[in-house]
């Protein structure tokens, strides 16, 4: 059973965790066999447990705390769980936890490309997406609609940020995912290519063809390339991949919001395999 820690003020050293480090410091970068990610409430907590992920320590609110079944508990081992009310919580980590939880977990290898991609037909590309909450969403989308796994270009936002992977409610840890090499677009989205991908790149560009144009619909392997907020994708990456598309709209309305576009995407793309 885990072991609770009553803790009853904000400079509780127990917890560093979940307070005093940084992405960067977690992520560990220079040895990545001491990174770690955190969870954010129940459900996601779980869902890293589901995939494996092992956990080191825990906060939680006492009433938290107290609605865990004693099943669940056990799937948390012997870790510390640090425990006050949800007062002292917010002290130490700046914000209200959502559903009163956070669990921080050891990060594992990723896979490279081909180990992620392998057997895949239908892959979502994220292309210097920085923020939390798209990357999130756009992975529940992926989840949700038929990608098999998920790349992502060198300068995007792990998913397993603590808000990514809330906001895809523990689909980050369900679905594969890779980090590109850097490089040119070109010889990147190759390494697609070379694998019989046909790239289809998200943009408002004058020769894009329809998201439901006949010429998509008999592809038997897709991917679909997204841009980061506001300035979509580089016209580098635009020119390397086959084809670019657009999502129809109405109302005088040019474009959606990265996670929205990607969900609509999808659904057309990787809903309708050949």
């Amino acid at each position: 059973m885990p072991n609770v820690i009553e803790i009853t003020d904000i400079y509780a050293k127990g917890p560093d965790v979940f307070s005093r480090l940084t992405g960067n410091q977690l992520e560990s970068k220079q040895h990545p066999e001491n990174g770690l990610f955190i969870t954010e409430s129940p459900d996601v907590i779980f869902a890293a447990l589901d995939a494996g992920y092992e956990p080191v320590s825990a906060l939680a609110e006492r009433k938290r705390l107290a609605a865990l079944t004693d099943e669940q508990k056990e799937r948390l081992g012997d870790i510390p769980i640090y425990t006050a009310d949800a007062e002292i919580l917010e002290g130490i980590t700046g914000f209200r936890l959502t559903r009163g939880m956070l669990c921080a977990f050891r990060r594992r290898p990723l896979p490279d490309v081909s180990e992620a991609i392998a057997g895949a037909e239908r892959l979502a590309v994220l292309w210097d997406i920085v923020d939390q909450t798209n990357v999130g969403s756009i992975f529940r989308s992926a989840a949700a609609l038929g990608a098999d796994a998920v790349l992502l270009s060198p300068r995007c936002c792990s998913p397993l940020t603590r808000r990514a992977s809330r906001v895809s409610m523990g689909t980050a840890f369900k679905i594969p995912f890779a980090v590109l090499p850097e490089g040119e677009p070109e010889e990147v989205l190759g390494l697609l290519h070379d694998r019989d991908f046909h790239t289809c790149a998200l943009a408002l560009e004058r020769d894009a063809l329809p998201l439901d144009s006949p010429e998509l619909a008999g592809k038997s392997k897709l991917a679909a390339v997204l841009g980061t907020e506001g300035d979509g994708l580089p016209k580098r990456v635009i020119e390397a991949c086959r084809s670019t598309v657009y999502i129809p709209m109405r109302n005088g309305v040019e474009s959606l919001n990265v996670g929205s576009a990607a969900a609509v995407a999808f659904w057309q793309l990787f809903g309708k395999k050949a």
